[in-house]
């Protein structure tokens, strides 16, 4: 069974080549072939030069983009190089700073002959990171869940089948979110407990404004949804204020409004044709091995 990793990555060279040299140290029933695929986000610090035995991945390929595309576009553009271009069964996309843990790999290659062709999903059950990252995590779920109703409670540590990959590849929210889309087109995941692992090296990228970002990227995927939740909120609110109005209680409408104005923007980037086309945007292929 052909099973592709793979890795999104800019700047964090050191942190990747750990990484592979843990995958390459798994001990994998010979049943599943790995194969690693990075995608370099137009990285402008040159990767690391040094040679690697890598006896237990098939092979490894390096996609350079030739320009920065994003976290969540350089997993969509992974996707669609792998599915046209690749045979493969199963992909893993993946962290390259250790956050997601190597060893999990294990656990979702073990849950697919029981998952009967459904994509798997490594659901977050315990966090490495500070107690301020823990609460500003929290802040986003609630919000993710105040405006969709859904509670997505899994990152980019996946395990997907070919035809999850086929509709996310059809989908236009892909470009934009890959949680979002994939719980879109999606009803019939299989989840698993994750633990996060801590990054190998130097502090998270992910600050609260980023995650911010993450959450309002999320619910633009189910557009529909917030508008009318929203208009709910905003009728029974001004219900609720009428007779007591003044800034400080038109505050809250004053933030949803901002919100929505960005969910809105964040929309946009939902480019269906885009996508379609983003292979053109690979500037050159590395065959490592």
């Amino acid at each position: 069974m052909n099973i592709k990793i793979l890795i999104p990555v800019y700047n964090d060279w050191k942190s990747v080549s750990k990484l592979v040299d843990e995958i390459n140290g798994l001990s994998i029933d010979p049943k599943f072939q790995l194969s690693v695929i990075i995608i370099n986000d137009a990285s402008n610090h040159d990767r690391l030069s040094e040679e690697k035995k890598l006896e237990n991945i098939k092979s490894f390929k390096i996609i350079n983009m030739k320009k920065n595309q994003g976290h969540a576009r350089c997993i969509a553009v992974g996707l669609k190089y792998i599915f046209e271009k690749e045979e493969f069964d199963y992909v893993i996309p993946m962290d390259g700073d250790g956050e997601d843990r190597p060893v999990e790999i294990l656990d979702l290659l073990n849950n697919i002959e029981n998952s009967k062709g459904n994509s798997i999903v490594a659901k977050r059950v315990k966090r490495s990171e500070s107690l301020l990252f823990k609460v500003c995590y929290q802040i986003h779920k609630i919000i993710t869940l105040t405006f969709t109703g859904k509670s997505i409670k899994f990152g980019n540590f996946t395990c997907l089948s070919k035809s999850t990959i086929e509709k996310m590849l059809n989908e236009k929210a892909t470009w934009n979110s890959f949680s979002g889309a994939l719980i879109k087109v999606e009803n019939n995941l299989i989840s698993i407990p994750s633990e996060r692992g801590n990054r190998y090296f130097g502090p998270s990228q992910m600050s609260f404004y980023n995650l911010i970002k993450h959450s309002l990227s999320i619910i633009s995927v189910f557009k529909t949804t917030v508008l009318i939740r929203s208009a709910f909120f905003i009728i029974i609110y001004i219900l609720l204020i009428k007779s007591n109005a003044s800034i400080i209680t038109a505050m809250p409408l004053v933030l949803l409004l901002i919100a929505i104005y960005s969910i809105s923007n964040l929309a946009l980037r939902e480019n269906i044709e885009e996508y379609k086309n983003c292979l053109s945007q690979i500037k050159n292929i590395e065959n490592v091995k």
